[in-house]
């Protein structure tokens, strides 16, 4: 049966660790543990941004995993959650940590919200995690235990919970000030790859979909995060928010100054 759940994961014949570790600037010794699987999470996303560039120059955003590799690992690109949680998914099947994908459904913007976003779910030390490398500038930043409920947990400067809902389903919360906000909500339920795929069309295609209206480019770091949104760039350092404005001819030039982008 495990053969067969391994069969709805994303596959890339052309993954190899070693490039991908060269890619994350990853040093040491892999280990399974729930800080060995941090360090590995927080290497790629402060090294791998998150970004929506291609979406804005009207390109097909491919799911096919040896295009994503060839993207991130070979391009020195970033991506958004399908991408970035892809090629993270590749690593943990490589390295042998059990994992499933699931659907959830953003709430940051107001309305009604479909299912869009990729998150997954690994079995580490026993424990299951909430592992999301792709929601954006709100991204949890280490593996967050599913049975945490009701529990501020700090991440670096930021504040996480998990609560459950009326519907059973979990609700992840970022405390901003001393309220909470609603981030996005999740079951357990596992799903394929290729489930993602209509999802995938809408947010790259869709003239309401958030990626097609707006241009992002997130980079965590360990003080904080950048934030390029529209025509401004929103740092954070040890919770101290500065944003700077830039003209459309500077873009290049910060997309490589910042955010070690070349497109």
């Amino acid at each position: 049966m495990e053969q067969s759940k391994n069969n709805y994961k994303i596959e890339a014949s052309s993954f190899d660790l070693h490039q991908y570790l060269k890619r994350i600037n990853f040093e040491g010794e892999i280990k399974l543990s729930l800080e060995g699987i941090k360090k590995l999470m927080q290497s790629q996303i402060f090294n791998v941004p998150f970004e929506n560039i291609d979406v804005q120059a009207g390109k097909v955003i491919s799911l096919i995993g040896d295009d994503i590799v060839n993207q991130i690992v070979h391009k020195n690109r970033g991506g958004y959650c399908y991408q970035i949680n892809g090629i993270f998914s590749l690593m943990l099947q490589e390295i042998g940590v059990p994992h499933y994908y699931i659907a959830v459904r953003p709430l940051v913007n107001p309305g009604q919200n479909a299912k869009t976003h990729l998150a997954i779910i690994a079995t580490i030390e026993n424990e299951e995690y909430l592992i999301d490398l792709g929601f954006g500038g709100n991204s949890i930043r280490e593996p967050l235990k599913l049975n945490e409920i009701e529990t501020e947990i700090m991440q670096d400067s930021e504040t996480f919970t998990l609560v459950k809902t009326e519907e059973d389903e979990y609700l992840l919360q970022l405390k901003i000030g001393k309220e909470w906000s609603n981030l996005y909500s999740f079951d357990l339920n596992p799903q394929r790859w290729i489930d993602f795929k209509p999802a995938n069309h809408y947010n790259y295609s869709h003239p309401d979909s958030f990626f097609t209206q707006n241009l992002i480019v997130v980079l965590q770091n360990p003080l904080g995060k950048k934030i390029l949104f529209k025509n401004s760039i929103k740092s954070v350092t040890n919770g101290i928010t500065e944003i700077i404005s830039f003209e459309d001819n500077q873009l290049d030039t910060i997309l490589e100054t910042e955010f070690n982008l070349k497109v």
